[in-house]
């Protein structure tokens, strides 16, 4: 067996470093996996960059459909309608079989499916699949049915960009020996519930880690690394673009800890951001704020979890969370929303909290209970660590791809 998978980068972001997990894991059990991707970060020679001269030309085009709707709200949209070399470069490699990862920005073109000939296997990163065009529809259903009218792209009319993009995905991959797979429950109910894959095969295998790597480390080292205090109980939050993309819910952590302030915790508590740089003006956000500015390696990311006493993940959607998976790794409970992605991975009160979706006041009182008490903040991290050593070792998400893989190679081969 010989997979490809696809990726518009091997690291650069969650959705590229699933991928790439998938991709090591299933070398690291003997699967002589290949990877191709439009931005090579590593140095690891089974990744492949395809630099053709579309390739390059993509991701400068890939805004002008876009301009006819200048009010629309700057969200991602992706129409993917610039031509691209995947299918003659997916020829040449040969695989057995294509695994699909997130495959946006320019990247692979909609209508590119219908040219590969193996089974394809669809890991979806976000809803971008299911949907005219948007990456996360919100509390819009539209993608449940045909699209258009779509209030991302602030359009009133039923054939817009939404609409028309919509139909390429249904006529481009109608024909397609297509399953889908998803990290979360969430995600494979978006799935059933979406116009174009609801009669498709959804297969739920969650994001996994090397949990070697990504392992508890004494906190007083983790701290002295990063010069962060000692003296204090630490909360954690962080992503790509953490405090500037609204879908990670730093506009729903500022509030829950100026509560928090309030309550008395302000001599106790610190916040350490990571993804982001100090902003020229800060908000008081009723604690001293740490911030860590961007981590490219999985090493300096598991110092910075085992550096704190509690991982807020304040999304309001994710299609997993990584970072939520990370930090229990590390031993760190999660506090997160009960909802999308993350409700998959903590444990509220076993190994974390989970909070009524989008309530801040519960979102402050989770905190809260995680670091109030020392013995149970104590078995807290035990559990995040066992949590993370069953469920997300990287073996086993490779083995149910392996397996996934062989009978779909199978079933091709029986006719």
């Amino acid at each position: 067996m010989r997979p490809l998978v696809l990726s518009t980068s091997d690291i650069g972001g969650g959705a590229a470093r699933a991928a790439y997990r998938l991709h090591q894991g299933l070398r690291s059990i003997g699967v002589p996996s290949q990877m191709l991707v439009r931005e090579k970060s590593s140095g690891d020679r089974s990744v492949i960059a395809e630099k053709s001269l579309l390739t390059k030309l993509g991701p400068p085009s890939i805004g002008l459909p876009l301009r006819q709707y200048p009010q629309r709200e700057q969200k991602l949209f992706s129409t993917q309608w610039f031509p691209d070399n995947i299918g003659r470069q997916v020829q040449k490699l040969d695989p057995d079989v294509v695994n699909l990862h997130w495959v946006c920005n320019g990247f692979v073109r909609i209508e590119t499916l219908t040219q590969l000939n193996q089974p394809l296997v669809w890991t979806l990163q976000d809803m971008w699949p299911l949907t005219g065009g948007c990456h996360y529809s919100g509390s819009c259903d539209r993608y449940q049915d045909n699209c258009g009218n779509c209030p991302q792209l602030k359009s009133d009319r039923d054939n817009d960009l939404s609409r028309r993009v919509w139909k390429r995905k249904q006529k481009a991959w109608r024909d397609a020996n297509l399953t889908v797979v998803t990290p979360s429950t969430w995600m494979s109910d978006c799935v059933k519930a979406s116009s174009l894959f609801r009669n498709r095969r959804v297969e739920t295998i969650p994001f996994c880690l090397d949990t070697q790597v990504y392992r508890p480390i004494d906190r007083t080292v983790a701290r002295n690394i990063l010069q962060l205090p000692q003296n204090k109980q630490l909360v954690l939050f962080g992503a790509l673009s953490a405090t500037a993309d609204r879908r990670k819910g730093f506009h729903l952590l500022m509030p829950a800890l100026q509560q928090l302030s309030q309550q008395g915790w302000r001599e106790r508590v610190e916040l350490v951001v990571f993804g982001a740089e100090k902003p020229n003006n800060p908000v008081d956000l009723g604690f001293n704020a740490h911030y860590l500015g961007s981590f490219s390696d999985d090493l300096s990311l598991s110092i910075v979890y085992s550096a704190a006493d509690v991982m807020v993940v304040p999304s309001i959607y994710e299609s997993f969370g990584q970072t939520a998976s990370e930090a229990l790794a590390c031993g760190t409970p999660v506090v997160a929303f009960n909802a999308t992605g993350p409700k998959d991975i903590v444990d509220s009160h076993h190994n974390g909290y989970l909070v009524k979706p989008y309530d801040i006041d519960d979102l402050a009182r989770g905190i809260a209970w995680v670091l109030e008490d020392d013995d149970r903040h104590e078995k807290l991290c035990y559990q995040a660590r066992q949590k993370a050593e069953v469920a997300f070792p990287l073996d086993r998400q490779a083995r149910l791809y392996q397996s996934l893989f062989n009978q779909l190679i199978a079933e091709k081969k029986r006719g």
